[in-house]
């Protein structure tokens, strides 16, 4: 079969397109959001590992669509779509997410909240202490740009997905904090979640 020059100069735009609509998409992805309560910037594409990057991917479970799925060695979590589809993110784990295993729902959700350390923190660093009060949402706040929180029977587990203003932090395990995720991917997955939502979290078997 041959293909004209004609038909050649026509088809090339797709075909360019279809190569590079993965990066296209991964950038558009993590572009600036300027209607945000606190504006956040682009976030250059090549700055997030591949593997972090948000993406829909392949992914066997009985899990019913809707259900959060956080992989704690993995440092991964699913949105599960349905027909074994799942919206992946990179996130990363701190000593109270390492602590925290099994079943939970969104008791609540929150956009920019606001933060206060915990008893213990409190009890460990000075630091913390002058932040009893709290500390109202914003860019500085540890929280990021959402937080959803997890319940068991009606009470908070005080675990938490979240947004981070240290984007470094995605995919590795920190000194504190529970599920961080880059602000782009928990606003993501903010708008996907309702309250009530069924949360499953994986650890490491011994």
């Amino acid at each position: 079969m041959t293909i004209s020059r004609r038909g050649f100069l026509i088809a090339l735009p797709l075909v360019v397109a279809g190569c590079s609509s993965t990066g296209l998409n991964s950038q558009t992805n993590y572009a600036a959001l300027p209607d945000e309560k606190f504006p956040l910037r682009q976030v250059p594409i090549d700055k997030i590992k591949p593997e972090l990057r948000r993406q829909e991917v392949a992914y066997e479970t009985t899990h019913a669509a809707g259900t959060i799925i956080v992989d704690t060695p993995a440092r991964r979590a699913y949105y599960i779509l349905g027909d074994n589809r799942a919206m992946r993110y990179g996130v990363g784990v701190g000593r109270e997410g390492l602590a925290f295993a099994g079943d939970a729902y969104i008791g609540r959700k929150a956009e920019w909240p606001s933060w206060t350390p915990t008893e213990n923190m409190q009890r460990r660093e000075e630091r913390y202490r002058k932040l009893a009060g709290g500390m109202p949402g914003g860019p500085n706040n540890p929280l990021g740009a959402r937080a959803m929180y997890l319940y068991r029977g009606g009470d908070d587990t005080h675990f938490r997905i979240h947004g981070t203003n240290q984007p470094e932090s995605i995919g590795l395990a920190m000194s504190s904090g529970c599920i961080r995720m880059m602000n782009h991917d928990v606003i993501d997955l903010y708008g996907r979640v309702d309250v009530g939502a069924r949360v499953v979290v994986i650890q490491a078997t011994a």
